[in-house]
C-alpha cells in the first residue's frame, strides 16, 4: 500500500464535510425562500383582503417547497430506520395532516422550524469531526526524496515507497514513518502523541509521519507509508469511532418502531375524542424524540474528540462505557511499564582497562549487531573516530566475534570467553543484561544494561487504585526476578512471570470468569491474545506492534503511561454526561406530550411544540459540549 491512502482518506473526510455544508446551505435557502413566500401571502392579504385565492396559492407554494426535504427524509427512514427516522416520520405525518386540513401556514412553519433546528444540530455535531480533519491536514503533499546519486528532488508524498530515503529540514513535516540514518533534530509530535516536549531524533530513532522538525537536518529511511503509518492508523481509528453507534443508541433504535406505533395509537385516540386536527398535530410534534436522538451521539462524539486531543484513540465509542465500568488492571512489563529500550546502567572495567576504550569497542560491536543489547550499546558510541571491524560473526546465544587492529574482539556472555580461552571474572550481580568485552586475548570488563521504568507509572497505578481498579497485576513473559524487581519499584503486588501468550490470555480469562472487568495494557505481539480477552484492551504507543494495535480496543498514540488514568476518568465523565442527557431528553419529551394532551395546542399548537422540541435538543447539545472542556495535562 502506498502513501496515497492517506490523502484519499483525508479527501474523503473533507468531501463529506463539504457535502454536508452544501446541504445546510440548500436547506437554509429553502427555508428562507418559503418564509419569503409566506410573508408575501400575509402582505397580500393585508393589502388586498379579497384576493384569498392568491394568498392560498402563495401559502401552498411555500408548503410544497419545504415539504420536499421532509417527505424525502421520511421515505428514506423507512428503508433505513433509526432514531432520526422516527422524528422525520412524525413530522411528515404532521405535515400531511396540515395539508388535509388546508392549514398551509402550519404546513410551512412546522418543517421550517424543524429544518432550522436540524441544521443547527448537525453543525454542532460536526464540530467534533474537526479533530479528524486536523489530523488529516498533518499529511504532507510533497517530500524531499534523496536519490541514489545523493541528489534531492521534491516528489509527491504519495509516491514514497518503503526503503526510500527522504531529507527533512527544519520546519518540514515528516512525510512517512521511518528510521533516522543521519543527523540530529528536535521533533514536535504534540499533534500525534499529545507529548508537549520536543522529542530528540538521532541515528536509529523511529520518527512518525506528521511530526514537525524544529531544527537540524535528518536523513530518514521510510519504513511505513500511507495507512500503515502511525498517523494513518490514527485517522482511520478516529473515523471508525466517529461512525460507530453507542450502545444506548442501538438500544433505543431497537424500540423506535414500537414507540412510533404507540404515538400513532395515542394520536388516533386524541382524534376520536376531540376531532381536533390541531391537537393531533401538537401531539405528533411533541412526541418527536429530538433531544433523545442527540443524547448519545453528541456525548460520544465529544468524548472521542477529547480522547484524540489527549492522544487516546477509541476504535468505538462503546469502549467508553467499558472503561467506566473497569475494576481491575493487567499490565505487560516490557514496553508498557518499562520503556522496552535497554540503556547503559554501569561500566565495570577490569585489569586496568580504560572505561572509554571499553565503551568504544562495545559501541563498534553494537553497530554491527541487530540484537537489543547491541543496539543499546550502539547508541552510546560516539561518531568520532569509530573503530574498524572485520569478519564480524554473530553466535546465537553467546554473543559476537570480530577482528580489529588490536586483535580478536569478543562480545557476549561468560561462556563465549571460556570457549576462546580468555580468563574472565564472574559477572557482577545485576537483574538486567550483562555483557563482557575482550580484545586481543585480554578481558576488558563488563557492561551492565537495564530496561528503564516509564515516568509516572507508580503515581498512575495509585491513582487508578483510588478509582476502584485496586486489583492490579503485572503479566509478563520475562524472568521472575526481573518481573519482581519492576513490580516492587512501581508498587504492584501480584506478579505472573515467565508466561507464554496463551497463558497470558488464560490469566485474563480467569479474571473475567471471577467477575472482574480488567483493562489489559500491552504493546507486543505476545500481548495480542490477552488484549482481546480483557474487558478493554489498550495498546501502548504508536510504535507498538501492528498485531497488538489491531487487537486492542483503545490505542495510546504516545508512550505516556499516565494516559491510562485519563482513559478511565474520561470514560466515567462521559457516562455521567450521557446519563444526564438521557434524563433531560426523556423528561423533556414527556413534559411536552403531557402539555399537548392537556390542551397546550390551543396556545400555538404544533409550532410551539416544535420550538420547544428544538430547545430541548439544544440543551442536550450544550450539556454534551461541556465534555469538550475536559482536559488533563
Amino acid at each position: 500500500m502506498n502513501a496515497s491512502s492517506i490523502p484519499v482518506s483525508s479527501a474523503s473526510a473533507a468531501l463529506l464535510t463539504r457535502r454536508e455544508r452544501r446541504a445546510w446551505r440548500v436547506r437554509v435557502v429553502i427555508v428562507l425562500f418559503a418564509l419569503g413566500l409566506l410573508a408575501l401571502s400575509w402582505l397580500g392579504a393585508w393589502l388586498s383582503p379579497d384576493s384569498l385565492s392568491g394568498v392560498l396559492l402563495l401559502q401552498a407554494a411555500a408548503a410544497v417547497l419545504v415539504a420536499g426535504p421532509v417527505m424525502r427524509a421520511a421515505f428514506r427512514s423507512l428503508r433505513k430506520p433509526d432514531l432520526h427516522g422516527v422524528v422525520d416520520q412524525l413530522v411528515a405525518l404532521a405535515v400531511l395532516a396540515c395539508w388535509v386540513s388546508n392549514d398551509f401556514v402550519t404546513a410551512t412553519l412546522l418543517p421550517a422550524v424543524m429544518m432550522v433546528g436540524r441544521v443547527l444540530e448537525e453543525r454542532s455535531l460536526l464540530g467534533s469531526r474537526e479533530a479528524v480533519e486536523a489530523l488529516s491536514r498533518l499529511t504532507t503533499a510533497t517530500a524531499r526524496q534523496v536519490r541514489s546519486d545523493g541528489t534531492v528532488s521534491i516528489v509527491p508524498a504519495s509516491r514514497l515507497q518503503v526503503d526510500d530515503r527522504v531529507e527533512i529540514r527544519a520546519g518540514d513535516k515528516v512525510p512517512a514513518d521511518g528510521t533516522v540514518l543521519e543527523g540530529h533534530a528536535s521533533l514536535d509530535t504534540a499533534s500525534l502523541t499529545g507529548e508537549s516536549l520536543p522529542v530528540e531524533a538521532t541515528v536509529g530513532t523511529l520518527v512518525l509521519g506528521g511530526s514537525i522538525s524544529l531544527n537540524g537536518l535528518l536523513i530518514v529511511q521510510v519504513s511505513r507509508v500511507g495507512a500503515q503509518t502511525a498517523l494513518g492508523r490514527v485517522v482511520s481509528l478516529m473515523q471508525e469511532a466517529e461512525q460507530s453507534k453507542p450502545a444506548v443508541t442501538r438500544l433505543l433504535e431497537r424500540y423506535a418502531g414500537r414507540y412510533l406505533l404507540l404515538v400513532l395509537l395515542i394520536a388516533c385516540m386524541v382524534w376520536f375524542s376531540t376531532l381536533n386536527v390541531a391537537a393531533v398535530l401538537a401531539l405528533l410534534v411533541a412526541a418527536c424524540p429530538s433531544a433523545m436522538v442527540l443524547a448519545a451521539p453528541s456525548t460520544a462524539l465529544a468524548a472521542v474528540s477529547v480522547a484524540a486531543r489527549h492522544g487516546i484513540l477509541l476504535k468505538s465509542s462503546m469502549f467508553l462505557e467499558r472503561l467506566a465500568d473497569a475494576n481491575a488492571l493487567v499490565v505487560d512489563k516490557t514496553g508498557t511499564v518499562t520503556t522496552g529500550v535497554l540503556t547503559l546502567a554501569y561500566v565495570h572495567p577490569e585489569g586496568g582497562a580504560d572505561a572509554g576504550h571499553l565503551l568504544r569497542v562495545a559501541g563498534a560491536m553494537g553497530r554491527a549487531s541487530s540484537h537489543p543489547v547491541g543496539l543499546a550499546l550502539a547508541r552510546t558510541a560516539t561518531l568520532e573516530n569509530p573503530m574498524a571491524l572485520d569478519e564480524v560473526r554473530e553466535l546465537a546465544g553467546f554473543g559476537m566475534t570480530a577482528r580489529s587492529g588490536q586483535g580478536t574482539v569478543l562480545f557476549g556472555r561468560r561462556e563465549l570467553f571460556e570457549n576462546h580461552g580468555v580468563e574472565v571474572s564472574m559477572p557482577p550481580a545485576h537483574q538486567g543484561p550483562v555483557v563482557g568485552i575482550a580484545q586481543g586475548g585480554k578481558f576488558l570488563g563488563w557492561i551492565l544494561l537495564s530496561d528503564e521504568i516509564r515516568p509516572r507509572v507508580h503515581a498512575t497505578l495509585r491513582a487508578l487504585a483510588t478509582l476502584g481498579l485496586d486489583r492490579q497485576s503485572l503479566l509478563t513473559g520475562d524472568r521472575v526476578e526481573e518481573a519482581h524487581r519492576v513490580a516492587s519499584a512501581v508498587g504492584l503486588d501480584e506478579v505472573v512471570a515467565g508466561v507464554l501468550p496463551h497463558e497470558k490470555m488464560a490469566f485474563v480469562q480467569s479474571q473475567v470468569a471471577a467477575g472482574l472487568r480488567p483493562i489489559v495494557v500491552g504493546d507486543g505481539i505476545n500481548d495480542a491474545l490477552a488484549l482481546r480477552a480483557g474487558s478493554v484492551g489498550i495498546a501502548m504507543g504508536a510504535q507498538g506492534s501492528d498485531i497488538a494495535m489491531a487487537s486492542a480496543d483503545v490505542v495510546l498514540t504516545g508512550n505516556d503511561f499516565a494516559r491510562l488514568g485519563t482513559c478511565v476518568r474520561l470514560g466515567r465523565r462521559s457516562r455521567r454526561t450521557l446519563q444526564m442527557n438521557l434524563g433531560i431528553s426523556a423528561a423533556w419529551t414527556l413534559v411536552l406530550v403531557i402539555f399537548a394532551l392537556a390542551g397546550g395546542w390551543r396556545s400555538g399548537g404544533a409550532l410551539t411544540a416544535a420550538v420547544l422540541q428544538n430547545l430541548g435538543a439544544f440543551v442536550v447539545l450544550a450539556n454534551a459540549g461541556r465534555l469538550l472542556k475536559f482536559h488533563e495535562d
